[in-house]
């Protein structure tokens, strides 16, 4: 459901559930818990999204989708620009990394990306199967076309070994942007210093870009 088309009603069902699952995790997390917190009836939810399975998949919907589309914006301006080759793998990550933060920078909810990081890490650990299937029937071409290009500048990586760096770097990004307000508290209490959402974001993408990068492969 595209946000636009969302009624009050539906959007305090989605912000509920995404922090719900978030907390607890898709299954342990019960309708009654999130009409609680929205403050509906289960009515409300079966008229918006007709079950569970499918508000878990409109959850992912809601950033996904205008994710995406800036994605694959950014990706066409970025080929133009290189005369239809891949930017360096810096750039690309930098790239990937200003498309997350645009799509938090007009909400007044700064912890809107981290939690959805959060829900990212739960579709990888936890059975979700109709999840998996909707990710890659609604998103898989925008993310192979971003693993294609990944491909394009590490030739010197085989692609058993790119597999495992990527899913690597995943890790690493659901692990720092899914607790980063209480790795914000740490470094704050050790170094005395402030980092923003950018700030963090600015750290990651070179660790992520010399990781893939690194010309050993075993």
């Amino acid at each position: 459901m595209p946000s636009s088309d969302l009624t009050d009603t539906a959007s305090r069902i989605l912000d509920a559930a995404e922090h719900l699952f978030a907390e607890h995790g898709f299954t342990e997390t019960s309708l009654r818990s999130i009409t609680t917190r929205a403050g509906v009836n289960l009515a409300a939810v079966n008229y918006h999204f007709g079950s569970k399975e499918a508000l878990v998949q409109a959850v992912f919907e809601r950033f996904l989708t205008p994710f995406c589309r800036r994605l694959d914006r950014e990706l066409d301006e970025a080929m133009a620009r290189g005369d239809g080759q891949s930017p360096p793998l810096h750039d690309l990550f930098g790239l990937l990394a200003r498309t997350m933060l645009a799509g938090v920078e007009d909400s007044t909810n700064d912890s809107k990306l981290s939690i959805f990081m959060r829900l990212l890490g739960l579709a990888y650990t936890q059975s979700q199967g109709h999840l998996r299937r909707f990710l890659r029937d609604h998103y898989d071409s925008t993310y192979r076309r971003f693993v294609l290009l990944v491909h394009q500048t590490t030739p010197h990586v085989s692609p058993n070994e790119l597999f495992w760096r990527i899913h690597f770097a995943v890790g690493s990004a659901v692990f720092t942007m899914g607790s980063v307000e209480t790795l914000r508290a740490i470094a704050r209490n050790d170094t005395h210093q402030d980092n923003t959402l950018e700030d963090i974001l600015h750290k990651l993408v070179p660790f992520v870009a010399n990781a893939l990068n690194d010309d050993r492969d075993h």
